[in-house]
């Protein structure tokens, strides 16, 4: 059995307060982060593979069923406002399409076609890399997926929360990260989401900045969609140059982008 399926180290949970519920399921969380930190050496090399394949004018694809669907589906759609590239840049796909994102879709996870399928609606090749996100590791949809695109000569990686699955089998850059039994036995929304999660966080964190849309700390290429982030620009303006409210808000409004901004600026 696989250790995100095995019993929790909790019993009775139904007879505990909520106090008692609370702190027992963040006494659970708090072993996440050391658990990604093992998988910090198959992070980075699954990061420097899509900043490779990036940088020749690819593309980073993220298959996955339910939770961990849902979560590249998260990740694939704020890389746009975060750091100014194209929607297509970093895809999400779900097992039985967008309707799963909000409810489930019964057995899709099963089909080890499908995902290749799915794919090709993309024209997807060998400039692009494919990562599956299963925390079982077993996840049918995601094993064909990963397989399949290997054999086509793309590169694939993985987010798993199980040791030696299956999944991993098929990718060429495993990341493992082995969160073990979850507060509800087999709830692997819980910390096996959280871990993944995490490591989502950093792949696409770490490419965005190897590939320059951050200077300093700073998300110079976002988008300025709303009131927030453009106040969040004109504050980078403000800092960066040291100039005024004033002078940094009449360069947002003329260039409409923080890069554009200071650059301009500068020249």
């Amino acid at each position: 059995m696989s250790t995100t399926e095995t019993a929790s180290h909790f019993d009775n949970l139904e007879k505990m307060s909520v106090n008692e519920l609370l702190t027992n399921i963040n006494q659970e969380d708090k072993t996440v982060p050391l658990a990604v930190e093992k998988a910090i050496p198959q992070i980075e090399a699954l990061v420097k593979a899509v900043v490779e394949k990036m940088r020749a004018g690819g593309r980073l694809f993220y298959i996955g069923a339910g939770t961990s669907g849902r979560l590249g589906i998260v990740d694939a759609s704020e890389c746009p406002p975060t750091y100014g590239v194209p929607h297509g840049l970093v895809v999400g796909i779900i097992a039985g399409g967008d309707t799963a994102i909000r409810k489930a879709v019964e057995f899709a996870e099963d089909d080890f076609s499908q995902a290749w399928q799915d794919l090709q609606a993309y024209t997807i090749s060998n400039k692009d890399v494919v990562v599956g996100i299963a925390a079982s590791g077993r996840t049918p949809y995601v094993i064909g997926g990963l397989e399949t695109a290997r054999k086509n000569g793309l590169v694939t990686g993985c987010i798993v929360c199980n040791a030696g699955s299956k999944v991993a089998a098929a990718a060429e850059f495993p990341v493992e990260i082995v969160t073990g039994p979850e507060f509800v036995t087999g709830s692997t929304r819980m910390k096996a989401g959280t871990a993944q999660k995490l490591a989502l966080n950093m792949l696409t964190t770490a490419t965005m900045i190897q590939l320059g849309h951050v200077k300093g700390n700073k998300m110079v290429d976002m988008q300025l969609s709303n009131h927030k982030l453009v106040n969040r620009a004109i504050r980078m303006v403000m800092d960066e140059l040291k100039v005024d409210e004033a002078k940094a808000t009449a360069l947002i409004k003329r260039y409409g982008n923080v890069r554009e901004a200071l650059e301009q600026y500068q020249k």
